[in-house]
């Protein structure tokens, strides 16, 4: 599902979030990822 926007994205999250589903990584995984990195 992909959704409209006029905000510009921040072309380093693109990156990342490309490279993380080229690696086989779900959005449900990089969401953990960023909760748990946030709590320490």
């Amino acid at each position: 599902m992909r959704t409209y926007t006029d905000e510009k994205l921040d072309q380093e999250w693109v990156t990342l979030m490309s490279i993380a589903r080229n690696i086989g990584l779900s959005k449900e995984e990089v969401k953990r990822f960023l909760i748990n990195s946030s709590k320490k």
